[in-house]
């Protein structure tokens, strides 16, 4: 498990930027695990599962963690697949609390 699931995310309040690249590439690197950031804006991640229960239960524990933090992905669910979407819509860009997620995310798995 990456060290980013033991942090906390922090609400964003809007006014602040986006990460810059280098703070992107950093946090990418410590989260792997086939997470992409894409047009520099979004985290988006692929999972595969055996059949649709299993992906509906991970989509569901993955609603229950984005309430319980409320922090809220994107979730796209289809038979045997889950995709993840995250970034913070008040900066519509990434925060630290994006990985911190996608992390999380990840544990819950």
């Amino acid at each position: 498990m990456s060290n980013l699931a033991q942090r906390e995310c922090v609400p964003c309040k809007g006014g602040t930027p986006p990460l810059s690249d280098k703070k992107r590439s950093d946090l990418l690197a410590e989260l792997g695990h086939e997470w992409k950031v894409k047009e520099g804006h979004h985290l988006e991640k692929g999972y595969k599962f055996k059949n649709f229960q299993e992906a509906l239960d991970f989509t569901n524990r993955v609603g229950a963690l984005a309430e319980e933090i409320g922090h809220h992905p994107d979730i796209y669910l289809t038979w045997g697949k889950v995709k993840l979407t995250i970034w913070t819509h008040k900066i519509d860009g990434l925060t630290e609390s994006d990985f911190i997620f996608a992390a999380k995310a990840d544990a819950v798995l």
